[in-house]
């Protein structure tokens, strides 16, 4: 049954699914229902580049979910919250033809911070654990005493695993603690987008005020500006703004600023002036810590055998753990079903049934091998020097955990090693890598390229 009242969050949580993660809340997450009358749909958006940019990417896409929703929508009306003089500018988009309007823009209407900041990722509700503790303590000093602790602060670590909470939960604490700081909340996607606005529509010194007059800047997924000259050179003469007057800077990224690519080399030394800090994928007891916290916001209780279901078929991506017991609760709630170990299996079999039966032994080899630069058969042979070896235990150890390979049989596809060297081998390298870092990161990364 199609429910009318609530037709734009059906929508949205519909492009949540087609989206990724940055794209949904940097341009649809903070967008609602303003009326639905006779088939005109009005949606009501933070500011002219959110309006623009909904308009010339995602028309087709927003077509094809009202069509799949059976949504009796036939055009749709943005109205557009002028914040610095309290109006509203409308635009529309006719459904029935290409989706693009014709009226433009005057230009980014800068929105407090306050409201881009997701009140939910606070420090309260991060849970810590080895893999973030020093990230965390860091984040938690900026935000005790922006601008003399670390300055700037660059936070980086892989997909999903808590560096966008931590950004939010400084920009909270700030706000909070500091009423009267200018804290400026961005991603790089949301920063390059309006300064591109801003030099069509001749408003760079607008956009320029607002960011450089920041107390705090806090910008999301830095490394989407490498390759981006222009952009790179406005963020440069932001970031010498800033530091130059003392002011704070946060950052995170996929990789640590000598890892971000196509990233010029004044910008890459000026990120590595303050504290780089990693965040690295949770362990067992964190993934099941963080389930216990999620379950606690929602009033339950996870029964032991399926938290620990949860926390072991999943990856190492925090926003997928948490993706899974949403959808449990869902089910839950529609169902009417306890959640038990059973009901969990089977509602995400699709956990139990990807990873280790699609993971073959020779897919981990090739994986190994090209992250060494070697080849398969090099990994195979009876060499023993360490250019060799060292990959090859990694290659058996990883073997045993994501596969049902016995010692034996690894053995046999490592040219036909014996089975106390190949457990000889998991051993040394399952003790490694709690002590080594670049190790334990490398092991994660060829886990991600085989998922």
């Amino acid at each position: 049954m199609v429910r009318l009242g609530d037709a734009w969050e059906q929508i949205k949580t519909a492009l949540a699914r087609r989206l990724s993660p940055g794209a949904y809340q940097n341009w649809v997450a903070r967008t609602a229902l303003a009326s639905l009358s006779e088939g005109e749909l009005t949606v009501r958006v933070p500011d002219e580049t959110t309006e623009a940019w909904i308009r010339q990417e995602y028309a087709g896409q927003i077509r094809m979910v009202i069509d799949e929703l059976g949504l009796p929508v036939r055009k749709i009306h943005y109205a557009v919250q002028q914040t610095a003089r309290g109006s509203v500018a409308q635009q529309s988009l006719d459904l029935t033809s290409n989706g693009h309007g014709k009226a433009t823009a005057p230009g980014p209407a800068f929105e407090s911070s306050a409201n881009w900041l997701n009140p939910r990722l606070t420090f309260d509700s991060y849970v810590v654990g080895a893999s973030n503790q020093l990230a965390h303590a860091a984040a938690n000093a900026v935000a005790t005493m922006p601008s003399r602790s670390y300055n700037p602060l660059f936070i980086y670590g892989g997909v999903g695993i808590g560096k966008t909470h931590l950004i939010h939960a400084i920009g909270r604490s700030l706000l909070d603690n500091f009423p009267g700081l200018n804290v400026v909340y961005t991603s790089s996607e949301r920063f390059m987008n309006e300064m591109i606005t801003s030099i069509k529509l001749d408003r760079m010194p607008h956009f320029q005020r607002h960011y450089r007059s920041a107390d705090v800047l806090l910008i999301d997924d830095i490394h989407v500006i490498g390759g981006k000259e222009r952009t790179q050179e406005e963020f440069f003469h932001t970031f010498n703004e800033l530091y130059d007057h003392r002011k704070q800077i946060v950052m995170s990224s996929d990789s640590a600023p000598s890892h971000v690519s196509g990233l010029v080399e004044r910008l890459r030394s000026r990120f590595e002036w303050g504290l780089i800090v990693d965040i690295q994928p949770p362990d067992l007891e964190t993934k099941m810590a963080i389930l216990d916290k999620k379950a606690e916001t929602e009033g339950m209780t996870l029964p032991q055998d399926v938290r620990i279901f949860l926390a072991t078929k999943t990856k190492s991506n925090v926003r997928e753990l948490e993706g899974a017991l949403v959808r449990l609760l869902a089910v839950s709630s529609v169902t009417g079903q306890p959640i038990t170990l059973a009901m969990a299996q089977q509602t995400l079999k699709h956990l139990s049934n990807g990873g280790e039966k699609r993971i073959s032994v020779e897919s981990i080899i090739k994986a190994v091998a090209e992250r060494f630069s070697m080849t398969p058969a090099q990994l195979k042979m009876k060499s023993n020097t360490r250019q060799i070896a060292y990959p090859r235990q990694i290659a058996m150890y990883l073997v045993k955990e994501l596969t049902q390979a016995s010692l034996p049989e690894i053995g046999r596809y490592f040219g036909g090693k014996h089975h106390t060297t190949v457990l000889h081998s998991i051993q040394k390298i399952e003790d490694l890598r709690h002590r080594n870092e670049d190790l334990n990161n490398l092991i994660h990364g060829v886990i991600d390229t085989l998922h």
